[in-house]
């Protein structure tokens, strides 16, 4: 039989590990479909990225996003991240941003395009979501 101050420990460090696993940080990752932005005053989304049904992350909160997407070379396109509650502007074809940590995980996420005053049509691929949650 375990000793007093050892069946404290025991069960506090119980307790930490019961509470962590709840709270267990994670990361999913998507693709989404390429698609056409042919207006710059008006803007054009892509399909939602929602977490995979797999993902437990109910009661989770986003943290680091990465992002990648590919357009051709010298277009001017302005570009976000959205959730539900707020968008970011992107600073380029690739990054990451922390700006919608503390937001809710579970919520889908889509990307949105606008072109650059003058710009001709210009398509956008290779559209890639890597998002952390804790």
């Amino acid at each position: 039989m375990l000793s007093w101050p050892l069946r404290v420990l025991s069960a506090f460090t119980l307790s930490v590990m019961m509470s962590n696993a709840y709270a267990a940080p994670g990361s999913w990752s998507t693709q989404v479909p390429g698609l056409m932005v042919a207006m710059s005053d008006r803007t054009v989304a892509t399909q939602s990225a929602a977490p995979p049904g797999a993902a437990n992350i109910q009661k989770q909160q986003l943290g680091r996003i990465q992002w990648q997407f590919q357009h051709p070379p010298g277009a001017l396109l302005n570009a976000w991240l959205c959730h539900p509650e707020q968008c970011v502007a992107l600073t380029g074809m690739r990054g990451s941003t922390t700006a919608l940590a503390g937001q809710t995980a579970e919520a889908p996420l889509h990307f949105r395009f606008a072109l650059g005053a003058g710009q001709r049509p210009v398509r956008v691929q290779g559209l890639q979501l890597i998002v952390n949650y804790q």
